[in-house]
């Protein structure tokens, strides 16, 4: 019996420019290598559409930074939609479109972490795969609104993942 070769493709996935170039260097010996830095990236360079589902667990290395179950936003903050306005308590403070897009999408889910791939999708409309300084821009204003309110929330970060909304 004559053996047939087979091709084989390895795909890794590193969400940081870092991690990138470090798994290049672990799999150059490999016949074939693709590296992405979202599974939604590998799945599209296969061909494989899927529809939209639950936001994905966060990385390993992110777990340890996530809430272990999501909380409530405090019960005072509010985003009105309709004037576009953040509100704590009795203060009120007016958000740009982008601000309260953001904002909405983590009061909605607050705890969980938003990557910044679903963010973008969420608020932008498009699939950034760049170094998202808009997004980071954005965030850092909310953060500066909801100190200015005192409120009893903040944004954040979980290194190479994401956002998430959490009690101050």
């Amino acid at each position: 019996m004559q053996e047939i070769p087979v091709a084989s493709l390895v795909i890794g996935i590193a969400s940081s420019p870092a991690e990138r170039r470090h798994l290049a260097r672990l799999l150059g010996g490999s016949d074939a290598f693709l590296i992405v830095s979202t599974v939604d990236q590998a799945r599209e360079f296969l061909g494989v559409v899927e529809a939209p589902a639950a936001p994905a667990p966060p990385t390993t290395a992110a777990r340890a930074e996530v809430a272990p179950s999501p909380q409530p936003p405090p019960p005072d903050l509010a985003v009105d939609s309709d004037r576009r306005v953040l509100r704590w308590r009795d203060q009120e403070i007016d958000l740009t479109r982008l601000e309260h897009d953001v904002l909405l999408c983590l009061v909605h889910a607050p705890g969980q972490v938003w990557t910044y791939e679903r963010l973008h999708l969420e608020v932008w409309g498009n699939r950034h795969l760049g170094r998202g300084s808009d997004m980071h821009s954005v965030v850092r204003r909310v953060r500066a609104k909801l100190a200015r309110l005192n409120a009893a929330a903040t944004i954040h970060s979980v290194r190479g993942v994401g956002f998430r909304l959490a009690p101050v």
